[in-house]
Formats: C-alpha cells, structure tokens, sequence
C-alpha cells in the first residue's frame, strides 16, 4: 500500500490557494479600476484646483470644469461643509436639493411652495444655505430648495449660486471666476 504524501498534498492544497487568492485580488483591482473609469467619465470634476490671479479688482478666484461624458458640468463641492455633488443647471431659479441630500447634511425645512419643473408642479419647501463651495470659490447664505420629487444624489446648483460669479463655456470648459 502507498502511503499518502502529506507534503506533496499540501503543497498543492498551498498553491491552489495562492492561485485563488491571486484572482480575487486581480478581480479587486480591476473592479476598483472600472469604478474609478466610470465615475471619471461621470464625474470628471472630482479633483477641483483653484487658481488666484490678480487684477485690478482685486485678487480673482477662478476654476475650470469639463464636460462629462453626458454633456453635462458634474462637479464635487460643497453645502454647509457637507460634501456633495453638483450639477450645474442654469435653467433652475434656485440651488435645488434632493430631500434624501438635505436630511444627510442637516437641512432645516422652511416653509412648504409650490414650484413648477421640467416635470410639472411639485411641492418644495425653502430653505437657506450657510454656504456653498466649488475648490475655493465659496458663497454665503444662498437661496435653495429642498424638492421631494428629485431622486439621486446630485444637487442642482441653480442661478441662486451661479448668478454671482462671471461664467465663460468654451467647447468643453466652463470657467468660473470670482
């Protein structure tokens, strides 16, 4: 009778493992690739550098953002110090607020409205913001709208924030200054 070969079986048992251990970690980076790739696509604003010039107003803030692959200006900020994602809508009268976003970042509710949009009259309720950042270019206590009927997670910064600042679009930038 032969005996078995303890050294032999788990070396094998060994290697199949290190085999298996190998592609899951290959399977994580791709994964973690492919996000990365995708919310580059959607949202290639994530990373937002501002540039300070002086002119002879003063010192000017200015920031670019690219187009996503949608068309779209989707760009990393913030509300109240709370990280969000924006998505720059000049046809929206106010910065509008998905009521899931407001309740994350501490939104205190006004009082309720009704407002029309693209998809017909809605209820509302106003609200007031401390502040509101793109990189370094930050305004205080803005006009917005916390919306029931918005779902996802993007805020739309509407003409309450945009109004302020001096706005260029060339091709696939747009320019904000301060």
């Amino acid at each position: 009778m032969n005996k078995p070969d303890k050294q032999g079986d788990f070396a094998s048992r060994a290697g199949l493992a290190m085999t298996a251990a190998a592609w899951i970690l290959f399977l994580m980076i791709f994964a973690g690739l492919f996000d990365y790739l995708f919310n580059q696509r959607y949202n290639p604003n994530q990373n937002i550098v501002t540039r300070q010039y002086e002119q002879a107003e003063g010192l000017q803030k200015e920031i670019k953002l690219q187009r996503n692959v949608y068309g779209h200006y989707v760009s990393n900020g913030t509300i109240n110090g709370q990280a969000v994602v924006f998505l720059l809508d000049t046809g929206a009268s106010d910065v509008a607020i998905p009521e899931a976003v407001a309740n994350r970042i501490g939104l205190v509710k006004g009082p309720a409205i009704m407002i029309k949009t693209a998809n017909g009259n809605t209820r509302a309720y106003r609200t007031r913001l401390d502040s509101v950042a793109i990189g370094d270019i930050r305004l205080y206590d803005v006009r917005a709208t916390v919306l029931q009927t918005i779902s996802g997670e993007e805020v739309l910064l509407g003409m309450s924030f945009l109004k302020h600042f001096e706005i260029i679009q060339k091709g696939t930038t747009l320019t904000i200054r301060q």
